[in-house]
């Protein structure tokens, strides 16, 4: 049983000044998977880019590339997607190998990696936002004890996070150190996903960050709001016997039928939604409301 919907991710920027000159790069489309699949998209832009080109990134993931070079004091940028999303397969997490044997499998030695093992390396290294520190390996210690199955560590890691972390919008900003959310214990979706990513790849693992979008249930009796809901990050791992496992460390959940899958990176900064490079336009933050709609 499949699952659909409909969704709209709507940013609105108003500048304090006229902006000149403008380049945006948008993740809005979702990448084609074996577990989704898109029917429609649209994408709405105001004012009128200069050129805009649509293309894939260095990770596989649809790009769209914006320029303004008119001036404007204010930028909408309206994306509305209908797609299915499928039932994925279910690995047996006692049949993976051994940690330490996956991430001796991705060490470089004497013997050529194949195709698959070469593109999960690109993930085991540091990237802006995932620095690799003794802290995460001591942190996840308990998680991977000797010769433990790859996926039984993992998840032990996803429910670790869960149970010792607290949800908190307030807490953290986007380029807050991860040292400080593991000393302060508290973050959101962004913060957890690039948490676990560290203490995967600081013990020599393939991970990568997952952004997407996820359905939330409103209380009981009450509609669903436009605009209520947010974008959403989890993680994926690499295991040579099930290929790539995904795990949501803020929702102690493996994503199934209510995870929708846009982009994936080493990072946030690999696949957000929208950023550039403008010229002009003084202080600004930006206004982003995303609604996710079943449409079952």
């Amino acid at each position: 049983m499949s699952a659909h919907y409909q969704i709209f991710h709507d940013t609105h920027y108003h500048y304090d000044s006229p902006v000149s000159l403008a380049q945006q790069l948008a993740h809005l489309w979702p990448r084609e998977c074996a577990w989704q699949r898109c029917s429609d998209r649209q994408l709405q832009i105001s004012p009128v880019p200069t050129s805009r080109r649509d293309e894939l990134d260095v990770f596989g993931n649809p790009l769209t590339r914006l320029a303004f070079e008119r001036p404007h004091d204010e930028l909408l940028v309206n994306a509305s997607l209908t797609l299915e999303v499928l039932p994925r397969a279910v690995a047996d997490f006692t049949q993976s190998p051994a940690w330490e044997d996956t991430r001796n499998a991705l060490t470089y030695s004497n013997q050529p990696l194949g195709p698959e093992l070469h593109e999960a390396c690109r993930y085991r290294f540091e990237s802006p936002y995932v620095h690799l520190k003794r802290n995460f390996v001591e942190f996840s210690q308990s998680c991977f004890p000797p010769r433990r199955p790859l996926l039984l560590g993992v998840q032990a890691l996803m429910e670790k996070i869960f149970s010792e972390f607290t949800f908190d919008a307030e807490a953290t900003q986007v380029a807050t150190p991860l040292v400080e959310v593991l000393e302060r214990r508290r973050g959101v979706c962004q913060d957890f996903a690039h948490l676990m990513l560290a203490c995967l790849r600081s013990r020599g693992l393939a991970a990568r960050y997952i952004s997407g979008y996820l359905l939330t249930q409103p209380p009981p009796g009450q509609p669903r709001l436009i605009g209520a809901d947010a974008s959403h990050a989890w993680v994926s791992v690499f295991c040579p016997v099930s290929g790539w496992v995904d795990f949501d460390p803020t929702n102690n959940v493996q994503p199934a039928l209510e995870h929708i899958t846009l982009a994936w990176g080493r990072d946030f900064s690999d696949v957000s939604p929208l950023r550039g490079v403008i010229l002009g336009g003084g202080n600004h933050d930006p206004e982003v409301r995303v609604t996710v709609m079943p449409l079952d």
